[in-house]
């Protein structure tokens, strides 16, 4: 399939050729890319930001409030070596709250993070409220899930909330379609996507030129699993000429190969001189495979979800620690990686902890399943470096569900 796209040289990814435009419109927010796959859409590049320069392809563990659950700041910065993460505008909204964090020094310095942080807009959040929430032209009324408080989220509001967060990225209020949804529907959903996306990105030019500190703002491609709207949508959303663009209403119920075209759809529309974020993606064996398609930037709560539910991903595939014949495992989880769990202590010490309900098991097999993800995204950023990707990706084979 890659022959049908062929690559293009380094220098293309900044020409104006490319993307009609050179300069990226936020100074603060560079992206270079440095080298790409002569096979397929891979890229490795290097994204800029006030708080620090990414490498890319970039996997942004979640912190949804404020933190990645089990780990503190100094692990993830020093040890695992994290430069960007994400935390979630729905959920610090509803607590501590926007002005709170803001008078606390915003997120860096409420949760002692040095590097740079993506904020969501809450749309996924809020559209997942079902039956307690109301969509609108103007936006989205919801109940608090925490006390059946009403609030109300604007493209003008989120944009507001997140600056007060203090966010580096910040994500335009989109609205997430469920999965399946009818052409038509779909297309009043992207259509309103659209809208709010251009007022959001009006918003913070009016705000951003007011304030001292640099943030960038992304607005979020839609279309459900419509090709032609995906492709409309993104069309359109490169005339706000943003720092950079995410894929949204990915990993909603639709089938991973779905996901996949919806992603490589809009590959050839948006600018390749800006990144572009698959949200909330994948398994580890799907990582690969979006980097593919041109995405720079992904983000996921599997590895820390997982960990806590008892499922570590290793470089032979996926250990569920509750099998009995964990108990006199001496072995680390995986042999061949070099976290601080795998380098000093066994499966069976897992698993009793595990099955003893405490909480260091969760900060152990966290730590191990992000370290798991981030190694993924080394050796996917070496491989396009040595233009080996193609080979690289035949060898990502699917992980089975058990090393035994």
């Amino acid at each position: 399939m890659w022959d049908r796209h062929p690559g293009l040289s380094t220098q293309a990814m900044g020409d104006t050729k490319a993307t009609g435009r050179e300069a990226c419109p936020t100074p603060d927010f560079r992206f270079e890319v440095v080298a790409e796959c002569s096979r397929t859409r891979a890229r490795a590049g290097l994204l800029s930001t006030p708080h620090g320069t990414i490498e890319t392809p970039v996997f942004m563990p979640v912190g949804t409030q404020a933190t990645v659950k089990g780990l503190s700041p100094r692990d993830l910065a020093e040890d695992l070596g994290v430069r960007i993460l994400l935390a979630n505008t729905y959920h610090l909204y509803l607590r501590p709250g926007p002005e709170t964090i803001q008078n606390l020094g915003g997120l860096h310095r409420f949760m002692a993070w040095p590097n740079a942080v993506l904020t969501d807009s809450g749309g996924y959040q809020v559209f997942s409220l079902s039956g307690l929430r109301k969509i609108t032209e103007e936006g989205v009324t919801f109940q608090s899930h925490l006390n059946g408080d009403s609030h109300s989220f604007t493209p003008r509001s989120t944009v507001d909330a997140q600056l007060a967060y203090g966010s580096d990225i910040l994500m335009a209020l989109d609205e997430c379609p469920e999965y399946p949804m009818g052409h038509e529907a779909a297309r009043r959903s992207m259509q309103r996507t659209l809208k709010w996306a251009r007022q959001a990105n009006d918003h913070y030019l009016g705000r951003i030129g007011e304030m001292e500190t640099a943030h960038a703002l992304f607005p979020i491609v839609q279309g459900s699993t419509y090709r032609d709207l995906r492709r409309e949508c993104a069309g359109a959303l490169v005339d706000l000429d943003a720092a950079g663009y995410a894929v949204g209403g990915l990993s909603v119920g639709e089938p991973r190969p779905l996901s996949l075209e919806m992603v490589e759809a809009t590959e050839d529309i948006l600018p390749r001189a800006r990144p572009r974020y698959a949200m909330g993606v994948g398994m580890p064996e799907e990582l690969p495979e979006y980097v593919a398609r041109g995405v720079d930037m992904m983000d996921c709560v599997l590895p820390s979800r997982n960990a806590r539910n008892g499922c570590l991903f290793t470089s032979r595939g996926r250990v569920i620690i509750k099998h009995a014949r964990y108990k006199d495992d001496p072995r680390p989880v995986d042999e061949a990686c070099s976290c601080y769990t795998c380098r000093n202590f066994s499966r069976a010490y897992l698993r009793h902890l595990f099955q003893a309900k405490e909480i260091l098991y969760a900060a152990l097999a966290t730590r191990h399943n992000l370290r798991r993800y981030l190694d993924i995204m080394r050796g996917i950023r070496q491989a396009i470096i040595s233009d080996s990707y193609l080979e690289y990706l035949k060898c990502a084979c699917a992980e089975s569900l058990d090393d035994r």
